[in-house]
């Protein structure tokens, strides 16, 4: 694409960044990225080791910008292959394992040596000779065990950036060339401050490979759930073309084509069956560990796994249209997405390494100035120790490596977390909205119960019922119908059906005028709803919808339609009553059926009679009060409720501009997961806190002790090689933390 071409659109594209040692690494990423005409925004993932690009900038520019700050990188198009991913990263942990051994097998050895008085002394010419060759087999240690931290400080400094390389760089660099002046010059050196360092550049070396080796590993688990969610893409389908079922790759698949699904294969795109009947596993997608039926007119989703029966389908969304393309998308957003609680830690660490260089500097300055003698030796171990203890790689990892765990083990349990803000919000809500009609309710009506009077059995009033409702559009038609067909009740010829809007239905079954409706339908023909009222009154306010049928003159039953409460919904509001959280039911149907709804799901707070536009109003009234309103919602008139509220819950099944206006996706539409998502929330939230309480406290205590304080009053000084091992080991505790949310119980009662 041409820069005149890339100008034209916007697009959005994913870059792998090779080089990211450090979170440091992601001011100079963006920077970088930022500098090319054309981008408008940059969202680094350093927990992948990626950056998202949107804006209508040239790829080839972003790769030359980030070339030229020390990366290298690489366009991500469609879905990545996640074995390819395993295998390169498995390949970089076995480079950093094998550069730690090489610097480990040459400077123990060594470092047991100087201490144990095995090699010749400084000053000789024994020494000379010996220790000149260990410098120059040190130099090669370096460069193949280090070379790559040089590599990247200086072109980070060619461009005025630094990162942990560069720390690495001088405190290693420092300690090989200060080793070196001491083989020539030890004899107009103090005694005490004749002595190489060369052991600690290797072990240094060796232990931050180590350390890097570690976190790539631990790191690889913290996206296995995305990996995971790529792997369900299959890579070929069998679609039908002219008659004949053959395999194509998955991106030759069009729109509206015929597909076939065999017993154990994966389904290759979104579509709606067509013909045959099975049961798919879902459970990856959704979380909900039974396997879902489909029949013809069912909705299918790629990824999902064909268990048993084969069948055909007609594709209706593919490529980056299908609902696994999006939730990996939605994933992804929200893992490089930073909540409030980052920014303090990335602007720390954007201008933590001029600031070590400087305090090394400064503690070199102050050892040589006041420290006793020999002061050049003190001052230098000191500078160097500062430098390599210094590294702010904890605190940029802290909460990235949070928010990926907690993001993809979310994925796992039917929660699409789609905004990194709301991770850190859900867990705050003090008041939830819940919509009634599919997010308390079914959002499906049923049949309720059949009343029978005159002598007639209830299942030839409901065959008569659901013979008059055949010919009917109403939305209640169809609970009749499906309950009349689960009986195999025959349905009888219906002459002269008439529809009357908001009474019912009139027609002769048999030579028989019938009637269903209701009371107001029966009142204009002449019969008298009178003696039933009461028990309509009583079906009423238990939610139900009741509706008389009348043969001729006289009433001969009652059939109730009702929009039934889920079945754990009365649980979920248990729950999170129990966690403190005030719950409302805000819906636009009539009072009595809310009331009835809200009794049976234990919520004591309604508002009835809500018009969509009002809904909005209603969360915003709450927000001025104090609360931190949560809404969950699945329809299209509960877009704008979504979009006030703190956090927006909308019911994977509901309407997509429902979808899009919410922050967290329910893919199982059960509310047992709001509070589920809650739980995730506040044990991300602390999860966080502990790796940034942890990365502070260990720079905070680690530079000033580095640099010597302790000294004066305890005679201790902190062993560069030591400060290597503590520097490195500290981001391998920051993502070791972060993974125990992989293991996290969400679905117990909190």
């Amino acid at each position: 694409m041409s820069p005149e071409q890339a100008g034209n659109q916007q697009q959005e594209i994913r870059l792998s960044i090779l080089g990211m040692s450090c979170a440091g690494c992601i001011a100079a990423v963006e920077t970088a990225l930022n500098s090319v005409a054309g981008v408008a925004s940059v969202s680094v993932n350093f927990a992948d080791h990626s950056a998202t690009v949107t804006g209508a900038a040239d790829p080839e520019l972003m790769k030359q910008a980030l070339k030229a700050a020390g990366y290298d990188a690489a366009v991500m198009e469609g879905f990545e292959d996640p074995a390819e991913e395993e295998q390169q990263e498995e390949q970089r942990y076995q480079a950093l394992m094998r550069k730690a051994a090489v610097a480990g097998v040459f400077g123990v050895p060594l470092m047991l040596g100087a201490h144990l008085d095995w090699f010749p002394a400084m000053g000789t010419a024994a020494g000379t000779g010996f220790w000149t060759n260990v410098a120059l087999l040190t130099l090669a240690v370096m460069f193949y065990s280090g070379g790559h931290f040089f590599v990247n400080a200086v072109k980070l400094f060619r461009v005025g950036q630094a990162n942990m390389d560069t720390l690495i760089a001088l405190g290693t660099g420092s300690a090989w060339l200060y080793s070196c002046v001491v083989i020539d010059f030890s004899d107009k050196l103090p005694s005490l401050s004749a002595h190489a360092y060369f052991e600690a550049s290797a072990i240094i070396l060796a232990f931050i490979n180590l350390g890097n080796a570690l976190e790539t590993r631990a790191r690889g688990k913290t996206s296995s759930a995305i990996r995971a969610l790529i792997g369900l893409q299959p890579r070929t389908a069998r679609v039908v073309r002219d008659g004949e079922e053959q395999d194509i790759a998955i991106e030759l698949v069009g729109l509206g084509e015929t597909l076939r699904v065999r017993p154990g294969e994966k389904i290759a795109v979104d579509g709606v069956v067509l013909e045959g009947h099975s049961n798919v596993d879902e459970s990856m997608l959704t979380g909900e560990a039974m396997p879902v039926e489909k029949a013809p007119g069912a909705v299918v989703v790629a990824g999902s796994i064909n268990q048993q029966g084969s069948f055909l389908f007609n594709a209706t969304h593919i490529g980056r249209d299908t609902a696994l393309a999006h939730i990996i998308k939605s994933v992804r957003q929200a893992q490089n997405a930073k909540p409030a609680i980052a920014r303090l830690a990335d602007k720390i660490s954007s201008i933590f390494v001029p600031v070590v260089v400087g305090i090394s500097i400064f503690t070199f300055l102050v050892w040589l100035t006041f420290g006793p003698p020999p002061a050049l030796g003190y001052a230098f171990v000191t500078a160097m120790t500062v430098l390599v203890i210094a590294c702010p790689c904890a605190l940029g990892l802290a909460t990235p490596i949070s928010v990926m765990v907690a993001v993809g083990r979310a994925a796992q349990m039917g929660i699409l977390i789609r905004k990194g803000e709301a991770l850190q919000t859900t867990g705050k809500i003090s008041c939830l909205i819940l919509d009634k009609t599919g997010t308390v309710t079914v959002g499906k009506p049923t049949l309720a119960g059949v009343f029978a009077f005159n002598g007639l059995t209830e299942d030839r009033v409901l065959q008569h019922a659901a013979s008059l409702e055949a010919g009917s559009e109403h939305p209640l038609a169809a609970a009749i119908l499906a309950a009349a067909d689960a009986k195999a009740l025959k349905r009888e010829k219906v002459r002269k059906f008439h529809a009357q809007a908001g009474h019912g239905i009139t027609g002769r079954i048999a030579d028989r005028q019938y009637l269903f409706g209701n009371a107001a339908l029966m009142t204009e023909h002449d019969i008298d709803p009178g003696p039933y009222s009461q028990q309509i009154a009583q079906l009423a306010e238990q939610g139900q919808t009741p509706m008389l049928l009348a043969e001729e003159n006289a009433i001969i039953g009652i059939v109730t339609v009702s929009d039934p409460i889920k079945a754990d919904s009365a649980q979920a509001v248990r729950q999170l009553q129990n966690q403190g959280v005030r719950i409302l039911m805000v819906t636009g149907d009539n009072q009595i059926t809310a009331r009835a709804i809200a009794a049976q799901a234990g919520i004591t707070e309604i508002r009835a009679q809500i018009l969509p536009q009002d809904k909005a109003a209603v969360v915003k009234a709450l927000q001025e009060q104090g609360e931190i309103v949560g809404m969950v919602g699945d329809g299209i008139n509960d877009a704008p409720a979504l979009a006030q509220a703190d956090v927006g819950f909308a019911i994977g099944a509901g309407a997509d501009v429902a979808i899009e206006s919410a922050d967290i996706v329910l893919l199982q539409g059960s509310l047992l997961k709001v509070s589920e998502a809650m739980k995730l929330s506040r044990l991300t939230v602390t999860n966080i806190r502990q790796n940034l309480l942890g990365a502070f406290f260990y720079n905070t205590i680690g530079i000033p002790v580095a640099a010597g304080v302790l000294y004066p009053l305890f005679g201790i000084l902190l062993n560069p090689m030591l400060a290597g091992a503590a520097m490195a080991m500290s981001s391998v505790t920051v993502v070791s933390n972060a993974n125990r949310l992989r293991w996290i119980k969400l679905d117990e009662d909190a």
